[in-house]
């Protein structure tokens, strides 16, 4: 039997979701962006995007019974949250020697926690519906187009900046998917109100955006730092100051996250190391300290080679102290052997003098 549409939601909020909506698994018109979005370049490196566009234009592709996709979404943003918003504290908090890593990879890699509770949920629906279902989960390594569903799920509207925008949560939401067989009634689709505000397009240091709702990945901080496996491009290096991992910027700045919802799950809180995070702290960290704080975090999709690359690039923009004592920490540890991180210690020394 298919169960009600409001017990679905009220198990999925018993779980720890914080919104739950339905949306037909049809084309919606946004998806097809993907395909035009890739022929300009703009996801770079991001081959597996390029490898599963088919079945990122038509979820059928992936599970050929579908006529429904649940989304849901996790807030994770914590009180402890601090800004890396340009107009706010961002040229103190360099000045100070503080870097930011962002906020998503605080705490615990955040697919475990997400997936856990998707199979939770379809362990449910399956108790429910019996013999008959077909379904399968997603978190954002699987081939959906997360934010266009959650979009058409009603859980809020695409941005500016390319995230979804809940009114009431703002957009620190990690999103995750069950597709299925099952003909459940949709939500209406969530209602654009950036309005007239440019304020994250105003706000990127790379100029990512290439219009409104058009990031170029190529030129984002998050891919430069997270994506990007060789040298970052000479010309973007001076961009990424002190944004190590990821970044925030985009979100900080958008008037939705000023009221915000905090969670104080235990997963999202940050780990001592990202409390207040200081660029010579993380230089000083040893590459046995970096594969412990590594260790379940979402961090680990970078590595420790990219990690300590983007550390030196950083540190071109410290005060000049601070810049050698990070340059030469880095340099002392064996995975400056590597040439990705070696050219960026040079280059860091180089542009510095």
């Amino acid at each position: 039997m298919v169960p009600a549409v409001s017990a679905l939601k009220s198990k999925a909020a018993e779980l720890g979701f914080d919104l739950c909506g339905i949306a037909r698994a049809d084309r919606h018109p946004k998806l097809s962006r993907l395909a035009e979005w890739i022929a300009q370049g703009r996801a770079g490196e991001m081959s597996y995007l390029i490898d599963s566009a088919s079945e990122r234009l038509d979820v059928t592709q992936t599970l050929s019974s579908a006529r429904s996709v649940i989304s849901v979404a996790l807030l994770y943003n914590t009180d402890h949250a601090y800004s890396s918003d340009p107009s706010g504290d961002g040229a103190s908090r360099a000045d100070a020697g503080r870097v930011s890593v962002s906020r998503y990879a605080w705490g615990d890699d955040y697919h475990g926690v997400v997936r856990a509770r998707l199979r939770a949920l379809l362990q449910w629906l399956s108790d429910q519906v019996g013999p008959g279902l077909e379904a399968l989960t997603c978190v954002d390594d699987g081939p959906v187009q997360e934010r266009v569903y959650a979009e058409a799920a009603g859980l809020g509207w695409i941005g500016k900046n390319t995230c979804l925008i809940n009114p009431t949560l703002g957009s620190w939401l990690f999103l995750g998917e069950i597709v299925t067989n099952l003909d459940l009634e949709p939500d209406a689709a969530g209602v654009d109100q950036c309005g007239t505000c440019t304020r994250c397009l105003d706000a990127c240091p790379t100029e990512a955006f290439v219009a409104p709702y058009e990031l170029d990945a190529t030129r984002c901080l998050s891919y430069l730092t997270i994506e990007v496996r060789g040298a970052v491009d000479e010309a973007l290096r001076p961009a990424i100051r002190e944004q190590v991992y990821g970044c925030d910027i985009c979100q900080d700045v958008c008037p939705w996250n000023r009221r915000a919802g905090t969670s104080d799950a235990d997963a999202w809180q940050p780990k001592d190391i990202f409390r207040a995070p200081k660029l010579i702290d993380l230089c000083h960290m040893s590459d046995q300290a970096w594969v412990l704080a590594l260790k379940g975090s979402a961090m680990k999709r970078a590595g420790l080679h990219r990690l300590k690359r983007s550390l030196a690039y950083a540190a071109a923009s410290a005060p000049v102290e601070t810049r050698r004592a990070a340059l030469d920490a880095l340099r002392a540890q064996p995975s400056s052997h590597a040439a990705v991180v070696r050219e960026a210690i040079d280059w860091a020394e180089k542009i510095s003098d």
